[in-house]
């Protein structure tokens, strides 16, 4: 469902399929484990085309819940246009603002240089 490698002092997560409704509380800890190993780098998470679903969203949007309160930079990638509104639409606003972006090498070196 979901990989994770370290790219230039970032973490990219990177989910390849929605885990459905049933799976959504799954992916959010995965992720939310992910970032508590690697506190405090910043993170991206990757949304592929076929994990753009309503349940992933969900998912990630938890996770940047949990950033904000870890203090904790995260960007979003997802290539399609709708899910990128959805996501920038419904983030939490109380903690850091979440970063969407169409392009993965343009979210790593956002997130790269606002953590230098």
């Amino acid at each position: 469902m979901l990989s994770h490698t370290l790219q230039h002092g970032v973490l990219v997560i990177r989910v390849d399929r929605d885990p459905g409704i049933d799976g959504r509380a799954a992916l959010a800890t995965h992720i939310t484990r992910l970032v508590d190993a690697h506190h405090p780098r910043p993170v991206v998470i990757v949304l592929t085309e076929p994990a753009a679903g309503n349940a992933a969203v969900s998912a990630v949007l938890r996770a940047h819940q949990w950033c904000g309160r870890l203090g904790v930079l995260m960007s979003v990638v997802a290539h399609s246009a709708p899910v990128r509104r959805l996501l920038e639409n419904n983030a939490d606003s109380s903690g850091p603002r979440l970063v969407v972006h169409a392009r993965v090498d343009t979210a790593i070196s956002t997130a790269f240089t606002a953590a230098a």
